[in-house]
């Protein structure tokens, strides 16, 4: 995070007046050793019950790390509720800095509609994309909103940013880069606590600081990056505390979410494209969320969109989708089939990411398809972000941040680095679909394409078994976007059925998700 410039007093902007009023906080005494407190056990309540969300965000936190660390508090959350892996992108869509990665969380869409890449924040674009308390604010007036944080560009108008724009009904900002995080994160939590408790926000961010910099100091792999998790994690239980001790909390429905901007490498940084830099979380707590889930399909973007959600306001335009939207995709059930590495060497040898079996009811047609090349993608393969990108960095597979979990790949970059004849060229098939005809139907999917002269990517369309005809051809990099494709069903058909086919020698790749009519 960069220098930014804050006093040692606590600063509370009002919405509501636009008074800025002063008042000095003394850290919290000593506590004695952590002690798990986690939110109690959900129980049924009546549809009105009032839905109220908390969203903390801990900077630069490794989950691996998280899980070695004495935090008893969020390991309590994990053993209640959800924890969910997720990567960022990297450049030249953003860096994975603090900048880009709390914006991602707090709009709830990607860096190539939010527009911040860096720490910087030029280029930002939160009048079109803003922060879920905004949004929140903007349709529901009513609704209290509160945001504390100890990193200026989060909350205070005086320095880049702010992530978090001045309609939250209350905001506080400390200088954690000028005063110390170690010192103004205990500050951060006791005003928060009180909020929390005594107050009646509806919904809140809260953001603690001192993770990153023991990182950045120290490496994420040293004790120092532990202690720290330690120490956060007490600052955490204080909130939850805050929550459990609420008068009216029996009658209320409280939702928890923890996540990260990014993450850091071993030695300590980030900004950069690897896996380590790339690593993020989501770790959610209440109402339909089942004790102790573990899941690969959650992005930071679903934090805007299921805190939106708990409070009752519509999540329209945003990247993410609330974490209990149902999954249906195919290609996720292929998961429990992936494999370990066969001719890449660069990913990890544990690590489980790639099969060439397609679901239920989808082939792979590789009748003109070259042979020997590396296995791994040798024709359309189902794989993850953790393991494609690993093959190659800083070649833009990073960038195909709308894809989730398990996606279908044609890389024939990737193939071309082993000894073969002939070239890729690889059909990816759907089931067949019933129609009816003379209707209209959208051929819908997530892609990912790098383009170069040579391949050639189309999608075609077939009708009760006929000859696939070209519905669209790919002549220009389209990447991490959602494609939705017109289909007329024509007089008499029936059934429809898609192919995906791509074909190279060397080129680059294109991958495809969640393909679906609607």
């Amino acid at each position: 995070m960069p220098p930014v410039l804050r006093g040692r007093a606590l600063a509370v902007t009002t919405a509501a007046t636009g008074l800025l009023v002063a008042a000095l906080i003394l850290t919290a005494p000593a506590t004695a050793a952590p002690r798990a407190t986690t939110l109690g056990a959900a129980v049924p309540r009546a549809a009105a019950t009032p839905g109220k969300v908390l969203v903390i965000g801990l900077d630069g936190v490794v989950l691996d790390r998280l899980k070695a660390a004495n935090a008893p508090n969020l390991k309590g959350l994990m053993a209640d509720g959800l924890t969910a892996r997720s990567t960022l992108y990297a450049g030249p869509m953003a860096a994975t800095s603090s900048g880009p990665g709390w914006s991602t969380i707090a709009t709830g869409v990607w860096p190539d509609k939010h527009g911040v890449k860096d720490n910087t924040f030029t280029g930002k674009n939160y009048t079109a994309h803003p922060d879920f308390l905004t949004r929140a604010e903007n349709a529901k007036p009513a609704l209290n909103t509160y945001a504390a944080a100890d990193w200026e560009p989060l909350t205070s108008t005086d320095a880049a940013g702010p992530v978090f724009s001045a309609k939250a009904d209350k905001r506080l900002s400390l200088k954690g880069d000028r005063d110390g995080y170690e010192s103004e994160d205990p500050k951060i939590a006791t005003a928060a606590s009180a909020e929390l408790r005594d107050g009646n926000p509806d919904a809140s961010f809260v953001y603690f600081g001192q993770v990153d910099g023991a990182g950045h100091a120290y490496g994420a792999a040293g004790q120092q990056y532990l202690d720290a998790i330690s120490r956060v994690d007490t600052l955490v239980g204080r909130l939850l505390t805050a929550v459990q001790t609420r008068p009216a909390y029996a009658q209320e429905n409280w939702k928890i979410l923890v996540t990260t901007d990014h993450g850091h490498t071993d030695a300590g940084g980030h900004g950069g494209s690897t896996f380590q830099e790339r690593g993020t979380f989501v770790i959610a707590k209440g109402a339909g969320i089942p004790a102790g889930s573990v899941r690969e399909d959650v992005k930071p973007v679903d934090v805007a969109a299921t805190a939106l959600a708990q409070v009752g306001v519509p999540v329209t335009g945003l990247d993410g989708v609330p974490l209990d939207a149902p999954d249906s995709d195919p290609f996720d059930t292929l998961r429990p089939a992936l494999q370990a590495r066969a001719d890449e060497t660069g990913i990890p040898a544990g690590l489980k990411g790639f099969t060439h079996t397609p679901p239920a009811g989808w082939s792979v047609d590789n009748s003109a398809m070259g042979t020997g090349g590396v296995t791994e993608w040798a024709g359309w393969a189902f794989t993850t972000d953790e393991f494609w990108t690993q093959t190659q960095r800083d070649q833009w597979r990073e960038l195909g941040v709308r894809s989730r979990d398990v996606f279908a790949v044609a890389d024939s970059d990737e193939w071309d680095d082993k000894t073969h004849t002939g070239t890729f060229d690889s059909t990816l098939v759907t089931p067949k679909w019933a129609v009816t005809a003379g209707s209209t139907r959208s051929l819908d999917f997530r892609t990912h394409y790098r383009h170069e002269a040579g391949q050639t990517a189309q999608v075609l369309v077939s009708y009760d078994g006929a000859a696939p005809v070209v519905l669209k051809t790919y002549t220009a990099d389209a990447l991490a976007q959602a494609e939705s494709l017109p289909l007329r069903i024509p007089a008499g058909a029936t059934d429809v059925q898609v192919r995906f086919r791509y074909s190279g020698t060397n080129n680059w790749f294109w991958t495809v998700d969640d393909v679906r009519l609607s």
